[in-house]
């Protein structure tokens, strides 16, 4: 009996007054920056506003701000609508969850060429970046905001297309209980891959402590399977101070390793990376591995908080093949992740594998996602409980 009437209330307007709109700059500064002073960098106004110069191309923000019946705000929420071609979320092989009959229109759905899809949060970033509440406001009321944010915008679009999927990421930590109460407007939760964090030790002051900490079997592998070869190939790995004027060698190597991705929602434009310099000046660290001035990778590290993210990356998918790039780079991530003062450091989601082997704990994700159509969003349920995410390996190579 509670449960329906709990969903006859989320199913029903919010106890919420909303202002909405398609640029940052159309919403009260100040509103924005006291619900989100201490929501980090992501949900920033400096960097929301600068970030919308350079989005991709198929990328369009929106935002809002909840206000309670006494007009004081009380949540701020960003979002963007984008066109992805939805086959390239398919699992690679059926899974023995979706019954044989499903296959054939969960098929003719993913071949569609593109889907209109409006995310809540940042799909430049992995984290909870689409929502900050305001410390003395029930989350359960905010939430019940969101979705009816998320409708409204969806239906204010329906002039430029229509919405097919609504997204809610990244779904982790304290926000998971009250987030997934939206279970009754048929969102459906969905883990993906966890977030790899490396915490970094009290006593570390420079990355020969890190090493230093490993027990003997992992410091020698680093050393002779990592540094040793970059060394002997006259490699360095050192600090771009101007990434403006390496921007076309930047964006090469990201689209070398973006290219490669099985799921690529969208691709950065080069002049991104020189505006992220500049939004983020002296909590952003540029590492570059080159080899007689080449440039043969990068990695941005930025610290937002007590904690560090190592951002963007790219190599030469070439020299890889006979270097150990990739590895080195995220070591340079720790370096530089001490000298920002961070307390950890976010590696994301991917190549879960030799994260693990640096000391990185796995941090459970999820999203919400919910389509238009109550038949296709069962189906589209069936469809991503078979996609798989990996887990990553057991590994402690710290000492004893």
């Amino acid at each position: 009996m509670q449960e329906a009437s709990s969903r006859r209330r989320l199913r029903g307007p919010a106890d919420l007054r909303f202002a909405i709109a398609d640029s940052l700059t159309m919403l009260d500064k100040g509103a924005w920056d006291a619900l989100t002073g201490n929501a980090g960098f992501f949900l920033s106004h400096g960097y929301l506003t600068a970030l919308e110069s350079v989005l991709p191309d198929n990328l369009t923000p929106r935002y809002a701000l909840m206000f309670d019946g006494g007009q004081r705000p009380v949540a701020a929420v960003a979002m963007q609508i984008a066109d992805i071609g939805i086959a390239q979320i398919r699992p690679k092989k059926p899974a023995a969850a979706v019954p044989r009959k499903m296959l054939l229109p969960l098929g003719k759905i993913a071949e569609r060429a593109t889907q209109r899809i409006l995310t809540c949060g940042n799909l430049l970033s992995y984290g909870q970046h689409g929502i900050a509440i305001a410390p003395d406001v029930d989350p359960s009321l905010v939430w019940h905001g969101v979705a009816e944010v998320l409708y409204r915008v969806r239906n204010a679009d329906k002039l430029r297309g229509k919405t097919h999927f609504v997204l809610i990421k990244d779904i982790h930590g304290d926000c998971t209980e009250s987030a997934t109460c939206l279970e009754s407007l048929s969102y459906r939760y969905v883990a993906t891959e966890p977030n790899m964090v490396l915490k970094i030790g009290n006593e570390w002051k420079s990355h020969d402590d890190d090493l230093a900490s490993l027990s003997s079997k992992y410091r020698s592998n680093v050393r002779n399977s990592v540094f040793k070869p970059i060394e002997q190939a006259d490699c360095t790995v050192e600090p771009m101070a101007d990434v403006e004027a390496n921007m076309a060698r930047i964006h090469e190597l990201y689209q070398s390793v973006q290219g490669n991705a099985s799921f690529r929602p969208y691709v950065l434009p080069a002049a991104y990376f020189p505006a992220l310099q500049r939004i983020a000046g002296e909590r952003l660290r540029c590492s570059v591995l080159k080899l007689n001035e080449v440039i043969l990778g990068f990695l941005f590290t930025l610290a937002d908080g007590d904690t560090a993210v190592a951002y963007h990356i790219g190599f030469d998918r070439e020299a890889a093949t006979t270097l150990p790039i990739y590895l080195r780079l995220l070591h340079a991530g720790i370096s530089d992740a001490i000298a920002l003062g961070c307390k950890d450091i976010s590696f994301g989601r991917t190549a879960l594998e030799p994260k693990a082997a640096l000391g990185a704990k796995p941090v459970e994700f999820g999203v919400l996602v919910r389509h238009r159509q109550p038949v296709l969003n069962k189906l589209i349920k069936r469809l991503l409980l078979g996609i798989e995410h990996a887990q990553p390996p057991p590994r402690n190579p710290f000492k004893k």
